[in-house]
């Protein structure tokens, strides 16, 4: 990993009444550098470029650089390399861990490059990776096609992409990466690469799953879905540990259409809820049917007879409409754990309720997500995501307000993951907090990791994108 350099915190950073961020670096140099918009901390509207999706960040780099093309992309990372300083690539700005903004560094700010080119007969789309989830999906729903993403409609798909993606449409289509043809990457040493199964497939490779560690992925081509009728929602339900392995039952059981996402959880004080049931667990089910709508509803079924209900609110939908609307000002600070289960039976069900009613943070969910279906016929080895044979994703949070309360926070999710390890050891990489180093291994087994690390030796061997979930190339020990 690339040492920070030493005048990394001593920067004037372009505050008010100066001309550089350092003394060999000015301001009106960068400008005429980069087509795109160049903000410094003296310029209005910095503190704001600076905010990523998660609270509990206070970094300021020394320039954001929204870049306009792929030669500014080249250009960030040419300065950074010549520089030392720290290199940040954001997207959606959605790293749980932080990594999508640098203290004293350069961040490279995708933001504006949201150019869409979809060809509806031929069922695929060139994206630029400055769009978010819902803007793509909203653009490609209007030819009743879609590629799947994740669960959230301001996430960019550029970070959501090269960490695997897993969503509402797993089950029918597959993880983003699988709906991936080719893309454009600039690699550590400025050059633009296009790559897919016959340009450089080890590059292509790696960046389905391996994160951001390889390049910077400036447009992607996907394959398009006939998604024409959705049947989805929210189903709340109570959250005894009965109703929780029946419904993990009904999920695993479900066709492929089907996918669902079981959000144990404290109740917050939403309007659709009677008052007495806000602060008690309840298990709160996003649920999407790709299809019919009758045949949706048939789907369903099964889960609405699991109890007596407590909000429902299923029903037919266009495919985008899942995305629950985001205030912008909202950035929610939490701590939470990934891994990868192959059962939840009724003790561990008991256990997870005990915990969630044991803790008193004003937030706590234990997020349940049932896999299999397209995402599990794709070999191991196909990619650099290489836990497709798992058949419940996991993943358990904590809200805090605090330092203080974030420590003990983080004791209940160590306490609770603990309690929850099945099998081989195993993580989602998107899903890794600031904590992800030391979990590294659990994303990438040992073939997948050793494989990766040649790669990243091929491509960025000074390890210049190293605000990641990082993979050391393999020259560096």
């Amino acid at each position: 990993m690339l040492p920070k350099n030493q005048n990394q915190k001593n920067l004037s950073a372009g505050e008010s009444g100066t001309t550089s961020i350092r003394d060999d670096i000015s301001i009106p140099k960068l400008r005429n550098l980069f087509k795109g918009q160049v903000i410094t901390p003296g310029d209005e509207g910095y503190d704001q470029a600076r905010t990523i999706f998660y609270g509990g960040v206070d970094s300021r780099p020394a320039v954001i650089i929204r870049v306009a093309d792929e030669t500014d992309v080249s250009n960030v990372i040419t300065l950074a390399r010549d520089t030392g300083l720290e290199l940040a690539v954001r997207s959606g700005g959605h790293s749980a861990a932080g990594h999508s903004v640098t203290d004293g560094g350069i961040v490279l700010d995708l933001k504006n490059m949201r150019a869409l080119e979809i060809d509806a007969s031929k069922q695929t789309a060139w994206a630029q990776t400055g769009l978010t989830a819902g803007e793509y999906s909203v653009a490609a729903d209007e030819y009743g096609l879609a590629t799947g993403f994740g669960d959230t409609g301001s996430v960019g798909i550029g970070g959501i992409t090269v960490g695997g993606g897993i969503g509402f449409l797993t089950r029918k289509f597959g993880m983003t990466i699988d709906s991936l043809m080719a893309a454009n990457v600039v690699t550590a040493d400025g050059k633009l690469l296009r790559t897919d199964p016959e340009n450089h497939p080890d590059l292509f490779w790696a960046i389905r799953g391996g994160g951001g560690n390889f390049g910077v992925a400036t447009r992607f081509k996907y394959r398009l879905h006939e998604v024409s009728t959705a049947y989805g929602g929210i189903l709340i339900l109570p959250a005894t540990p009965e109703v929780i392995t029946s419904f993990l039952e009904e999920a695993q059981a479900a066709p492929e259409e089907l996918t669902t996402i079981a959000n144990i959880m404290s109740a917050p004080p939403m309007p659709f809820l009677p008052a007495e049931v806000h602060g008690k667990i309840i298990l709160m089910a996003m649920m999407v049917y790709a299809g019919p709508v009758e045949a949706g509803e048939r789907a369903v079924a099964p889960f609405r007879a699991l109890a007596n209900t407590l909000a429902d609110m299923l029903r037919p939908m266009r495919y985008p409409e899942i995305f629950m609307p985001e205030e912008g000002d909202y950035h929610p600070t939490a701590v939470g754990r990934t891994l990868f289960m192959d059962n939840v039976d009724l003790d561990t069900a008991r256990t997870i309720v005990d915990y969630l009613e044991s803790s008193d943070a004003m937030m706590r969910v234990a997020q349940i997500r049932v896999l299999g279906g397209a995402m599990a016929r794709v070999s191991p080895d196909a990619s650099a995501f290489a836990h497709r044979y798992r058949k419940i994703m996991a993943g358990f949070y904590a809200f805090y307000n605090g330092p203080e309360d974030k420590q003990k926070r983080e004791a209940w999710v160590r306490a609770l993951t603990g309690q929850m390890e099945q099998g081989k050891p195993g993580a989602y990489v998107n899903f890794m907090g600031e904590d992800g180093a030391r979990w590294i291994h659990d994303a990438y087994p040992d073939k997948t990791w050793e494989r990766l690390r040649t790669i990243k030796a091929r491509y960025d061997p000074e390890n210049i994108f190293h605000l990641n979930q990082n993979i050391p190339p393999k020259t560096q020990e």
